[in-house]
């Protein structure tokens, strides 16, 4: 098969890999559109040590089944991998089990291929009148959703269901359409990019500054620096929740001591459970979370092109799908 492969810092190559091999309880997929995560980008750069190269990257993704009773089956994939026995996973927590794995981190190559080997119970059926293109926007948008849940969970109920996020990236734009799939009337997304914030008005009808205004009950940091922690726990009202999604660098920025007696939630949100996971690909099925139409879609041959078009800006919509080659 063809995949682009991870090879060293800022170098992919698109070449010939050998096929997977489905191990028992997989599926083989065939990849029809796989997105481009900041993840990804982070190992591009050489910013991650848990994907080292040469290593196949992409979990964001959707296809066809190839063999077995299910042959022909659309699936949008789950990657996260998970034990399915321990405490985390026996009580819908998942995204916390110790032994978790994804695909595009070892020991399993990630979707910028032709073919994914991925557990079955990890595949959701995707409805004839979803596009494949439209269906790889579950993870990214189950990321935001699993964010938006744990938020709405913990903000007190006198609170005005209105929230902030920063980043305008796709987990940010997930996670502000999210919150308005669950009843919050009044969503700002922060994004500094000139070109992305007017495509975010433009195209996706979402309320978009480049400045915070006041205090939210509930802040999204889905950037994660130290200058986004900074603005994010001053932006919080007193007795509100911040989520932190962001992964952008480690240390920083946070204002512990407003947070403290302020009384502000703080809640890091990894992933999703493979419940999350189901109910935001019923969601996008349903047409709860808008059109989906902000994605750009390149050929994976030109996938190396797109990462360096990410790097330097020059993308407008929040998310590029890459398409295998037919």
């Amino acid at each position: 098969m063809k995949a682009l492969v991870y090879t060293n810092v800022q170098s992919l190559s698109y070449e010939d890999t050998q096929d997977p091999t489905p191990q028992f309880g997989e599926a083989l997929v065939r990849v029809d559109s796989v997105g481009i995560c900041g993840s990804d980008m982070h190992a591009f750069l050489g910013h991650d040590n848990r994907r080292p190269a040469p290593l196949i990257l992409g979990h964001e993704a959707a296809g066809t089944i190839v063999g077995g009773p299910r042959d022909g089956d659309r699936v949008t994939i789950n990657p996260l991998v998970t034990c399915g026995t321990c405490d985390a996973c026996t009580s819908g927590r998942e995204n916390l089990c110790a032994s978790r794995q994804i695909i595009s981190m070892p020991p399993r190559e990630g979707a910028f291929a032709d073919l994914v080997r991925i557990p079955e119970v990890n595949l959701v059926t995707v409805p004839d009148d979803v596009s494949l293109e439209k269906a790889a926007l579950a993870e990214p948008i189950a990321v935001g959703w699993h964010a938006a849940r744990l938020g709405d969970e913990a903000l007190h109920g006198a609170e005005p269901r209105r929230g902030l996020v920063i980043g305008g990236g796709a987990i940010g734009v997930a996670s502000a359409l999210s919150l308005s799939a669950m009843g919050f009337e009044d969503v700002v997304i922060i994004e500094r990019n000139e070109s992305r914030r007017d495509y975010l008005a433009r195209t996706c009808g979402l309320q978009v500054a480049t400045e915070i205004e006041g205090e939210f009950p509930l802040v999204v940091d889905a950037v994660g620096f130290a200058a986004t922690r900074a603005a994010a726990s001053a932006a919080v009202k007193p007795g509100g929740v911040m989520l932190h999604i962001g992964l952008g660098e480690d240390t920083g920025g946070l204002d512990v001591r407003r947070m403290t007696l302020q009384e502000i939630t703080f809640i890091g949100t990894y992933t999703y459970s493979a419940q999350d996971f189901r109910d935001t690909a019923q969601a996008m099925f349903d047409g709860r979370l808008g059109p989906l139409d902000w994605v750009e879609s390149r050929p994976l041959s030109d996938g190396a092109h797109a990462f360096q078009d990410i790097l330097n800006g020059r993308v407008a919509a929040p998310k590029i799908i890459l398409k295998p080659d037919a």
